[in-house]
């Protein structure tokens, strides 16, 4: 018997950066599948639609075929999530200490809401590491290059948001 491991990998993803197609990848040659998690979040006020950035993910990583990679929105708690569908990690990104701190109260409280679930952490990029969705939408929005932080039809959605 075959056992496939599922990993869920939870974010706002607006826009998603190389640092975190890094992770997605990473994640892949560890996981048998991986589940990107947008989150819909309202109350971020997202420049992009769910399915914006669903569809930015698909067309950076068009190797990963749904058998391999999928998607969901959602807005409820990660660990229900993964119970529902069957996976046993949740993979997170390490770029500072901040996230650490960030990270570890909640891989914690995952942990106690669902023992069965863990948490795997995967250091970004050296070459990414200072890189945020908010810091990239930020530097767009003032007019600066952010080529190379995000793939390019990201990059071109960006600018067409914010032509001034």
């Amino acid at each position: 018997m075959s056992l496939t491991t599922i990993a869920v990998y939870p974010g706002t993803f607006d826009p998603i950066t190389n640092g975190h197609l890094d992770i997605l990848r990473r994640s892949l040659s560890v996981f048998d599948k991986v589940l990107v998690t947008v989150a819909a979040n309202q109350r971020k006020n997202p420049l992009f639609t769910a399915d914006e950035r669903i569809q930015f993910i698909r067309d950076a990583l068009p190797e990963f075929g749904p058998d391999r990679l999928d998607f969901a929105v959602s807005d409820g708690l990660l660990v229900a999530f993964c119970q529902k569908v069957g996976a046993t990690t949740i993979v997170r990104g390490l770029r500072a200490l901040a996230d650490f701190e960030y990270e570890f109260q909640f891989a914690h409280m995952n942990r106690r809401l669902a023992p069965g679930i863990d948490t795997v952490f995967f250091m970004t990029d050296e070459r990414n590491h200072y890189v945020s969705s908010s810091l990239v939408k930020e530097v767009a929005s003032l007019g600066g290059d952010i080529n190379g932080l995000v793939p390019a039809p990201v990059e071109a959605a960006l600018q067409a948001k914010y032509k001034k």
